[in-house]
């Protein structure tokens, strides 16, 4: 089987992924369920999906390789997962009170809001990978601003009693 940037495979433990770099020995994969890993070329678990279309053209251009993985990291990093809300929350609300007693509650369906912080969740990944993959940063400043996102993970920890299922909590690290 051969395999190559920008290929779709699925593996046994973390599912459907795209290659999308490689260092080594090893491939970098960025799995729908899993987030990114490295996972060894000489790994024989994986099972090609659909094979890499840098591979079917003849005339690849740097801008054409670049555009082509990030429609493929595209469609992953969009593609939603279902995450479901615990359900002790179903159909209830959030009420925030104000202070001063003048003023109105506000009440929010937990729905609506538990929305709000997966999705919040989804931009997190994608700007890491847009940090990861970014041209002009130096690895140190990609190191940086890496500390920033997993303190935003850390900071949303407080959102895990949300959550039915613990695989879906966040940590203070990125996954």
């Amino acid at each position: 089987m051969k395999l190559s940037i920008g290929a779709k495979i699925e593996h046994p433990k973390y599912g459907e992924g795209a290659i999308y770099s490689e260092i080594g020995q090893f491939w970098k994969i960025f799995f729908l369920e899993e987030g990114e890993r490295e996972i060894g070329k000489s790994y024989d678990g994986l099972t090609l999906l659909e094979p890499s279309e840098l591979d079917k053209d003849e005339d690849l251009t740097m801008e054409s390789v670049e555009e082509k993985l990030r429609s493929i990291l595209q469609e992953y990093v969009e593609k939603p997962r279902i995450i479901e809300l615990g359900n002790k929350w179903e159909g209830g609300t959030m009420t925030l009170q104000p202070a001063d007693s003048d003023l109105k509650p506000k009440e929010i369906p937990l729905e609506t809001f538990f929305h709000k912080i997966v999705m919040m969740r989804d931009k997190l990944r994608v700007l890491e990978q847009n940090v990861n993959s970014h041209k002009s940063l130096s690895d140190e400043e990609k190191v940086n601003l890496q500390q920033y996102i997993t303190r935003c993970y850390g900071s949303m920890t407080t959102f895990n009693v949300l959550f039915a299922h613990k695989e879906d909590y966040f940590s203070g690290g990125t996954k």
